[in-house]
């Protein structure tokens, strides 16, 4: 068969097995009930952010209370029917940190050899979020107002009893924390995944990504090159809206839609799904156009698809991993020192920053965020939540997972394989049938 035939023959299956992949991956969920709403997945991941925000407020790098963090997650990980894989590392004088990370082995893809041939081949998605929280130095307390300050908030005191702030990292990140862990439970219904997944849940984030860091520089060549794309969640309740962007390796010319194709991916799980009917949600990128140096090479590039925050996603961005990073924030501006994670009135005493200041406090964010559930046709039923932590939970949950289903660009799916292997003998047949005819 010459090339040009062999060309168009593995183009038209491809083709074939794109537009059928996805009926074929869907349909694959365990018990699936057609009336079940997309990201349908109730208070499970809101309820752990509270708790873990409530248990654990000081979970500092490499204290006492982001051990104890690590051990909560740990039992939840262990109480979803996984088992932990516990990283330790140190930072020289300062203590130990852990990330708590489980791998689920997919099915493969098929990936096209030198040869011709077809082979299955493992390709990783890693989906993460650092769990501990820190305040900015400028904004942590003093030695002699520790005390007072880190006592945990009585529940039951009225607003004039208590002080207007009792930091605790619901934001950030007890948010992604929750988030993650919420993808992992929704994780279950879902069979034949194509793709090895890798939750990893990242000690000692606020020190310059320090777990991120060590976790990827245990990985060897072959695993770090396994690595399709990471998913980093971060800081997901106070920002105005929820965004997704890619890394800043995204800005080479060359490499801009091969880097930012996950980007696009999860935007068209979102759109295809009623999101923003059944919870008022959307995702939202970064289209502030803004030109500059952004990433240091002397050349000026659109600050357009990329964040204006550095998270966990880093060490795998320098990389070269593909990453796609989601946040709350705020990008609609057209000044960067501007930009913010909110113009809301009421979060304004730190200058719309909520993250690492003493305004991310569970209390305060919830008598502000937190509005009545809605009845929208009145039957007196609930049709959609006021809770804005758990909406931005579940549906961030859902795109991550529903994503996968999207496939990898370096091979097919077995279900798209099997559908190339039937197009190709169609082609094989007619092409013979054609040439005995001439």
């Amino acid at each position: 068969m010459s090339n040009t035939k062999f060309t168009k023959l593995i183009a038209t299956a491809l083709c074939f097995a794109v537009l059928t992949g996805p009926l074929v991956l869907t349909s694959c969920k365990k018990n699936e009930n057609t009336g079940t709403k997309a990201a349908d997945y109730g208070s499970f991941g809101s309820d752990i952010a509270r708790e873990i925000a409530s248990k654990f407020p000081d979970r500092k790098p490499y204290s006492e209370g982001e051990t104890a963090t690590g051990a909560y997650i740990a039992g939840k990980i262990r109480e979803l029917g996984y088992t932990p894989e516990i990283q330790t590392f140190e930072k020289e004088e300062v203590g130990s940190s852990a990330n708590y990370i489980v791998k689920v082995p997919g099915t493969g893809f098929y990936c096209r050899q030198d040869d011709g041939t077809y082979q299955v081949e493992h390709r990783v998605a890693v989906i993460g979020a650092h769990y501990d929280s820190a305040m900015l130095p400028d904004y942590a307390p003093k030695e002699e107002e520790k005390k007072e300050e880190e006592k945990p908030a009585d529940p039951d005191a009225t607003p004039t009893e208590r002080p207007k702030y009792v930091y605790d990292g619901i934001s950030d990140n007890a948010s992604g924390t929750a988030c993650v862990l919420t993808a992992m439970k929704a994780f279950k219904e879902y069979k034949d995944i194509a793709y090895d997944v890798w939750f990893v849940f990242f000690g000692a984030g606020t020190d310059d990504q320090a777990g991120a860091e060590a976790f990827c520089a245990s990985l060897k060549g072959e695993e770090l090159y396994s690595i399709d794309v990471m998913y980093d969640i971060d800081s997901l309740y106070a920002g105005d809206k929820v965004y997704a962007s890619s890394g800043f390796k995204s800005l080479n010319t060359n490499q801009k839609y091969e880097m930012r194709r996950k980007l696009y991916q999860a935007y068209d799980v979102c759109f295809a799904n009623p999101l923003y009917t059944n919870y008022r949600f959307d995702l939202c990128y970064n289209e502030s156009g803004l030109k500059f140096d952004v990433n240091g090479d002397g050349y000026k590039d659109i600050f357009n698809e990329i964040p204006n925050t550095i998270s966990d996603y880093k060490p795998f961005d320098d990389r070269g991993i593909v990453i796609v990073y989601f946040e709350s924030y705020d990008y609609n501006y057209t000044d960067l020192e501007k930009m913010k994670e909110t113009k809301n009135l009421n979060l304004q005493d730190f200058g719309g920053k909520v993250r690492r200041t003493p305004s991310d406090c569970t209390y305060f964010l919830d008598s502000l965020l937190v509005t009545e559930d809605i009845d929208r046709n009145e039957d007196g039923e609930i049709d959609c939540t006021g809770d804005r932590l758990q909406i931005r939970v579940n549906c961030v949950a859902f795109i991550v997972i529903e994503a996968l289903l999207k496939g990898s660009d370096k091979g097919m799916t077995p279900a798209q394989y099997e559908a190339f292997k039937i197009e190709s003998t169609k082609q094989t047949y007619f092409t013979e049938s054609s040439e005995t005819s001439t």
